[in-house]
């Protein structure tokens, strides 16, 4: 028995000392394992720091104190935590481990004079806690630059490497100040912050229950602050890889769209500022958001901001500017767009929109109710068809590159960038008249483009205007009683490529009850070039080719011989003040003969250079004779 005892005291001795020594020994191997992680960051240059270490091995719960990390190259940038806390702790290999819990306290990120705008910013997470959670042991390295591209990229490719079922923060607080541009400096303060199943940088769902506010706006004169309040954020479907694509330098051949977000919505929002305006938005949201790597480079476009506010762009850095901008927008898809019911009240009175929507290209303001200095404006619609935001920025980047006016080819170029508009349900004060404008509906739109130029256009107007008492040409109508003209006009025409026909189709002017008209008109064999020049002679075949010793010229119309000629001649020996015409239809003869159409300025030694003209006239234009 007393051996018994004695070998149950020495085991109980062993066992203690083995689970102390065992605990020892997982301690040390955990101590071990954070401090070759924070070594690989100073390795780096970078500075990181810890406090006290501690594994407990029944809950196999690791905790970690006084976290302070500056990142290499980067001095900053701070980063500071109060401690973490991790249970159920396991190594999944010698590369990552797993946790069933991990609690963060006292998160802070500082970046101090960081980027070309010298941002000022700081993040502070009082409580973060992460389930489920599986990663790497250690992270990698981080950027060496001083880029902010950077960092976002190297957080996402961190972010990516992690999976957890719930991330929760009950805040989250960002301060900036970049008072030396026009995004002056404020706060902002999330609530409620969840995160569900996120799995290797997709994230099925994020949402946060309120954001608040305030931010000191720069500006000439007078001071201005916005205060606001966004409540019941949510989004679905979050892909960090494909931000981290946009920022990748490597993956600009890549021309595949990647999604970013299924969709974003939040609920009411609140904007205020203290010069007195409110404004007011029930609901937004946005569907389908996708990012193409080869175009949507943001780092080009931080790259092309001036680091001194105060020097102003000249002229060819606005247009690169602008030409890099409207190749990142063309690089952003979004699918749809619908903002809520929307008020802005100013001290003028309140202006109210219905719905705002955006969807395969179309643009739609509608339900518009707002104060005028006349009177209210209603409108119930107005849409731009198959806008794009993309070939806006490229046709304002391609006025004016001389330093001169837009040429009509420059004007006529705005084409592309839309492809009809539409107004419907208005209602308008008149400037003189007691009675409103009203408009049923004025629809244009147009396509098939020829250069830049439609070759297939319509045109709807249905509306009602009063009469102008100030207006002298209108006082017949008023004096009969006529107090308004309604206007009804269809009209629509389109070239036909294969043909060359072009056809106006039956157009009709309605004026009420004074006047009714209809038109149809159709022409074979309309050339292209009509669509693309700008130049209104040669739009109609005619050009000033050649000129003579006399002084005059001839506009040559191209045509085939025997051919239906529309040629202007002027004859500038005579002072610009003769001019003769041939109209389509009449026969130009190939002969120098006395054809009434031909004969018109020949004595002045004009000559059509498409005619076969006689020996003696081609002897006297050459000179041989006089």
């Amino acid at each position: 028995m007393k051996r018994i005892l004695i070998g149950l005291m020495v085991a109980a001795v062993l066992g203690a000392g083995g689970w102390f020594g065992l605990n020892l020994y997982v301690q040390h191997r955990a101590t071990a394992e954070v401090e070759a992680a924070f070594e690989q960051m100073r390795s780096g240059g970078g500075k990181a720091s810890y406090g006290k270490i501690g594994f407990d091995l029944p809950t196999r719960t690791l905790t970690i104190e006084d976290i302070a990390i500056t990142p290499a190259g980067q001095p900053q940038a701070q980063v500071k935590i109060a401690g973490i806390k991790g249970t159920g702790v396991r190594l999944i290999d010698d590369t990552s481990f797993s946790a069933e819990s991990i609690d963060v306290g006292g998160f802070e990120v500082a970046l101090d004079q960081a980027g070309a705008a010298k941002l000022k910013a700081s993040y502070k997470i009082p409580q973060l806690t992460l389930r489920d959670y599986a990663g790497p042991i250690r992270g990698g390295n981080p950027p060496t630059g001083g880029s902010l591209i950077d960092i976002y990229r190297y957080v996402l490719e961190q972010y990516a490497s992690i999976t957890a079922s719930s991330v929760t923060a009950p805040t989250l607080t960002m301060t900036f100040d970049a008072s030396g541009s026009a995004a002056g400096s404020g706060e902002i303060t999330y609530s409620g912050l969840a995160i569900q199943n996120l799995e290797r940088g997709k994230v099925e769902a994020m949402k946060a229950d309120r954001a608040v506010f305030t931010i000191d706006v720069p500006q000439p004169g007078k001071q201005d602050k916005l205060t606001g309040d966004l409540s019941n954020m949510i989004i679905n479907d979050f892909d960090a890889t494909a931000i981290a694509a946009a920022l990748d330098p490597h993956k600009t051949g890549d021309d595949s769209y990647h999604r970013v977000y299924r969709r974003i919505s939040a609920g009411r929002y609140v904007l205020k500022s203290i010069q007195g305006m409110r404004m007011e938005i029930d609901g937004i949201s946005f569907e389908d958001i996708a990012v193409q790597p080869s175009k949507f480079r943001p780092a080009e476009i931080v790259a092309l901001m001036p680091t001194d506010r105060s020097v102003v762009a000249t002229a060819a850095q606005s247009r690169e500017m602008m030409e890099k901008l409207a190749g990142f927008y063309e690089g952003l898809r979004i699918g749809r767009i619908e903002i809520g019911t929307t008020s802005m009240s100013l001290p003028q009175g309140t202006t109210r929109i219905k719905a705002i929507r955006y969807h395969d290209g179309e643009f739609a303001v509608e339900g518009v109710d707002t104060p005028s200095p006349q009177g209210q404006f209603k409108m119930e619609r107005f849409a731009l068809k198959s806008f794009s935001a993309a070939n806006l920025m490229r046709w304002a980047a391609s006025l004016s590159k001389h330093g001169q006016p837009p040429s009509p080819e420059e004007m006529l170029r705005l084409f592309h960038v839309l492809e009809g508009a539409e107004i419907k349900g208005v209602v308008a004060p008149h400037n003189n008249a007691r009675q409103p404008v009203t408009v049923d509906t004025i629809s244009l739109n147009w396509g098939q483009l020829v250069g830049s130029i439609p070759s297939k256009a319509s045109l709807v107007v249905k509306m009602v205007t009063p009469t102008d008492p100030a207006n002298p040409a209108l006082q017949p109508l008023i004096v009969a009683g006529v107090d308004k003209l309604a206007i009804d006009l269809d009209l629509g025409a389109a070239w036909t490529e294969a043909s060359g026909a072009f056809a106006l189709a039956p157009a009709t002017l309605d004026l009420g009850n004074l006047a009714r008209a209809q038109l149809s008109v159709a022409l074979a064999k309309v050339p292209r070039d009509l669509f693309t020049t700008t130049d209104p002679l040669e739009a109609m075949g005619l050009g000033c080719v050649q000129t003579h010793r006399s002084g005059a010229a001839v506009a040559a119309n191209h045509c085939s011989r025997p051919m239906s000629s529309a040629r202007i001649v002027n004859d500038r020996a005579k002072g610009s003040t003769a001019s003769g015409y041939c109209g389509f239809g009449r026969a130009f003869r190939p002969s120098g003969g006395a054809d009434g159409c031909n004969q018109a300025w020949f004595a002045d030694d004009v000559h059509h250079p498409c005619e076969v003209i006689g020996e003696n006239m081609q002897r006297h234009l050459s000179g041989d004779i006089p």
